[in-house]
């Protein structure tokens, strides 16, 4: 059958937007993103007498932005980090559940669950259309899952959350709620989704491989949705 390959993943670049946590003082700490060259083309010609050149790529950042995974570890000291998730937990069969139409730090709940969805064993991802804001102070007013539906998605055996959000969180809820019940059962959660609009209707798997970091808590990926195309 052929295949359709949709990408999910915002662009990871220098000086890119990422969450915004908030000190004690009242300020932000900013997450983002440095990439520079560790050694350009033209430093390395030398190396290889004018015969070759080649540029090494430096980057610096929070393991927490662009489109990426939390691991358990994320949430809690003694969770699995990213080098413990197996292959199988994130290339999973995927649905998107539309929340458009939802506002800034609007809650959605059970009710936009199809009656009868089989969710276990799945990716469920969230599409709030907020990808339209990246870049954006609009994105960081976002809405959010409520803690009915995050017990809900518990109890129907869900094994990822994702979101078009930056985060799956509501960020005045302090306890938050959704990372510490997901990852406490194992559940991963993906974070900066775009594109889930492309995938209404649609049956597909999702694919959100990261590196495999040691003691890492989360992890940028490249996600994507692989769609089978009727012949």
């Amino acid at each position: 059958m052929p295949t359709q390959f949709i990408d999910l993943s915002h662009t990871f670049e220098d000086g890119m937007p990422g969450f915004k946590l908030k000190n004690e003082d009242g300020t932000f700490t900013q997450y983002t993103a440095h990439i520079y060259p560790f050694m350009t083309h033209e430093q390395s010609r030398p190396k290889f007498e004018g015969l070759a050149a080649f540029e090494i790529t430096e980057m610096r950042f929070q393991t927490s932005v662009g489109t990426y995974l939390d691991a358990p570890y994320h949430r809690y000291p003694d969770g699995r980090d990213i080098s413990q998730i197996r292959l199988e937990e994130v290339i999973l069969p995927g649905l998107v559940i539309d929340v458009r139409g939802s506002g800034p730090f609007e809650a959605v709940g059970p009710e936009v669950l199809p009656f009868g969805l089989k969710l276990a064993g799945k990716a469920v991802l969230f599409n709030f259309g907020w990808d339209r804001y990246w870049g954006t102070d609009e994105y960081q007013a976002y809405p959010f899952i409520s803690p009915a539906l995050i017990e809900t998605l518990l109890q129907a055996g869900v094994k990822l959350v994702g979101v078009d959000t930056v985060n799956i969180d509501n960020s005045r809820y302090l306890s938050r709620p959704a990372h510490s019940q997901f990852l406490q059962h194992d559940i991963l959660i993906v974070e900066n989704l775009t594109g889930l609009d492309q995938l209404h209707g649609r049956e597909f798997r999702f694919f959100a491989v990261p590196i495999k970091g040691k003691q890492v808590a989360a992890m940028p990926v490249r996600a994507f949705a692989e769609v089978t195309l009727a012949s």
